[in-house]
């Protein structure tokens, strides 16, 4: 999770982008078998983090939306200050579909999602790909119908929503509120649900957004509807294991956090932010948040050190501070700030310190902002990029902004010191970079990069 614009809004996965006919596929899945009753699967016990030893558990790398924590932070060392005119070394390019699916990379392989190309018109089906980390070339795709009937594409065609990858699972959201898992080594589906037509969900609007989350044995999603603001299934069987939540629908994507030894499960919904118990999905507490059009589209950030968790979004709204205790189960929620001078639209935000940096605007200029997570203050505003996405790793912020410039830079509470800025992608980019070590993957609406960052 991304974007719609002016009405305009923006969808969740925050990866966005268009394309041309994708390379061929080297093995194209089966279509879905038929689907069997499945038993209700066991669930974990309340307040348990997840298990990391469990084969369903992602492995490190790049593997969900926002990396490894969900925060677009990455722990890669050594990356350049310095680059040619022409920008860091590119290793491949090539043309995918369209899209706004970020790349989520796991050893030699890239997963993302894209419709093809349709000259004219659009196409009436939507492709989960595995894609070779050294060629961009496919080693499978999953292909299956996503009707655009109904659906408001106006600001670009999905989908939106970033796979998840396991040992040997992907799972994968289309933009009909289509959930697969799929066979990791071939693509071939495990399972799968459809959201509208089996559970009565809300249509998908501009293109369902949410990016799955894994937890212990649950796979979490958002649906909509009275009941069931979030679902979860079992992430090997399929099965229903619970589903929760009486707030407004909204395209961004959950995340796990804890609050003081409780596990909660963290939704930035429509009107509200809300906390879950991941295991049962009984709200544990809400939040007002309220949005226009029920767009509240970024990751929150969560900082378990000072108990702050940020929220912001764009649509007559801003960011919030909520300070989160918990003991004996009850949690406690402090409002410590708010301000519309800080909205983050359909960009990543970033905390460093005591700072989040994020590009902040409607659907004007967007300058990358500098707040004060304790007071609100905003630090400075740097007119250098055009609306951005951000991800930090040794120490640096990359930047990749909508007109396909990217750049890497320090960052502190005084300002933004640019080491190097190149364009690098030719057409609109609303997709947040990926970074395994020193390999930054990219896309925009016509192609797929990888370039090396290394110095």
């Amino acid at each position: 999770m991304l974007p719609f614009m002016r009405k305009r809004t923006i969808f969740c996965a925050f990866a966005l982008g268009l394309c041309s006919d994708p390379a061929p596929s080297a093995r194209q899945a089966t279509a879905p078998p038929a689907r069997q009753k499945l038993a209700t699967p066991a669930r974990p016990a309340p307040g348990k983090l997840p298990n990391a030893r469990q084969a369903s558990a992602p492995p490190t790398g790049w593997a969900q939306w926002g990396g490894p924590n969900r925060n677009f932070t990455s722990d890669s060392k050594g990356l350049a200050t310095a680059w040619p005119a022409s920008g860091p070394k590119k290793l491949w390019s090539r043309a995918l579909g369209e899209g706004h699916s970020a790349i989520s990379v796991d050893g030699n392989r890239l997963y993302t999602l894209y419709r093809p190309i349709v000259p004219g018109s659009r196409a009436e089906e939507e492709v989960v790909a595995a894609l070779d980390a050294a060629t961009g070339a496919a080693t499978w795709e999953h292909k299956f119908p996503s009707s655009t009937a109904g659906v408001n594409f106006r600001e670009g065609a999905g989908p939106h929503s970033t796979p998840l990858v396991t040992a040997d699972r992907v799972y994968a959201a289309g933009s009909r509120k289509q959930i697969f898992s799929l066979n990791k080594a071939d693509g071939k589906v495990a399972w799968s649900h459809d959201l509208i037509q089996e559970y009565g969900a809300p249509g998908p609007d501009r293109g369902y957004a949410c990016s799955p989350l894994l937890y212990n044995d649950l796979l979490i999603v958002s649906a909509g509807g009275p009941g069931q603001a979030l679902m979860a299934f079992n992430a090997r069987s399929g099965a229903l294991a619970w589903k929760g939540g009486d707030f407004n629908f909204s395209p961004a994507s959950p995340i796990v956090i804890d609050v003081d030894g409780q596990t909660q499960l963290l939704y930035f919904a429509g009107n509200v932010v809300a906390g879950l118990d991941p295991a049962t999905g009984k709200t544990l507490w809400t939040h007002p948040h309220k949005t226009d059009w029920g767009l509240n589209i970024s990751t929150p950030i969560w900082s378990p050190s000072d108990r702050l968790l940020f929220v912001s979004s764009a649509y007559g709204t801003g960011s919030r501070v909520l300070e989160l205790r918990q003991a004996g189960g009850k949690t406690t929620v402090a409002e410590k700030w708010f301000s519309n001078r800080m909205r983050i639209h359909i960009g990543t935000a970033i905390r460093v310190g005591s700072y989040v940096y994020g590009s902040s605007g409607d659907f004007g200029p967007a300058f990358i902002t500098a707040v004060d997570v304790h007071t609100g203050k905003i630090a400075w505003q740097d007119r250098g990029f055009a609306r951005a996405q951000l991800l930090y790793a040794d120490r640096k912020l990359v930047i990749l902004d909508e007109d396909g410039n990217l750049g890497i830079a320090s960052v502190t509470g005084e300002g933004l010191q640019v080491h190097a800025k190149a364009a690098i992608l030719d057409h609109l980019s609303w997709t947040p970079p990926t970074l395994v070590g020193t390999r930054l993957y990219v896309r925009d609406r016509k192609t797929i990069s990888s370039f090396d960052l290394g110095s």
